[in-house]
């Protein structure tokens, strides 16, 4: 296995550090209204499910709750082996290496699609849409959660590390896609402050990560994302 698929686009905060990542995704969205939202739109019970850029694996024992079938996808080879790991007891699921503009499944071979926080950033990911419009099964549904950078503390805080970062052309992006939104307030909750940190330390630049934890004082975040979402015709 290579160390990271060929095509890969670099995620530093998780590739750098996972186990500093691992404390974030335990401290992000504890109430899970992220998958609150999708299962409203789109159950999974039953179902073939695949999770993009999948890293350590954080998410795919709850699809594999209910899911018939859990495939991750994840370009870097160490984090394909801490999820497989993970997910070492669980027979209906897998771990391949690969990226989103090239997914290692055959056509029509998944009903819900899920990616959090990879690959999928508005203008550019395109190849990666149509490679999900490739495996995903007449009735099935794509989910793509970004961050909202239009409002909550941690919107704030991304405006302040990416000034370049456009919102409105973002928005008509996924609208030409056909993609749909739901605005979502989710938190982060953290048990330490030192974990609290140390995430901070991996999310934004050195200067924007200072300035936030000398002004933010508590252990949670609120937190603002998109959930875009396309139901495929059955």
């Amino acid at each position: 296995m290579p160390l990271i698929a060929q095509g890969a686009r670099p995620s530093p905060n998780i590739w750098n550090h996972p186990d500093r990542y691992e404390l974030e995704n335990r401290a992000a969205d504890p109430d899970r209204v992220i998958e609150a939202a999708m299962h409203r739109r789109r159950p999974w019970a039953g179902a073939r499910v695949l999770d993009i850029g999948c890293g350590t694996g954080f998410h795919l024992p709850r699809f594999a709750a209910l899911a018939a079938h859990v495939v991750g996808v994840e370009p870097h080879g160490r984090l394909v082996e801490y999820a497989r790991r993970r997910c070492a007891r669980l027979p209906t699921v897998e771990v391949r290496q690969g990226v989103a503009q090239a997914l290692p499944l055959p056509d029509a071979s998944v009903d819900v699609v899920h990616a959090r926080w990879a690959y999928f950033f508005g203008p550019g990911c395109e190849p990666g849409l149509a490679e999900i419009r490739r495996v995903v099964r007449r009735g099935g549904a794509a989910f793509i959660i970004d961050n909202d950078a239009t409002r909550s503390s941690f919107g704030r805080w991304f405006r302040q590390a990416f000034p370049s970062y456009d919102p409105d052309r973002v928005e008509r992006f996924w609208a030409r896609q056909g993609y749909a939104r739901d605005s979502l307030d989710i938190r982060w909750r953290f048990e330490r402050r030192e974990d609290f940190e140390a995430v901070v330390r991996i999310e934004f630049p050195p200067a924007v990560a200072e300035r936030i934890l000398v002004e933010h004082d508590g252990l949670e975040v609120d937190y603002a994302v998109n959930l875009w979402w396309r139901l495929f015709d059955p």
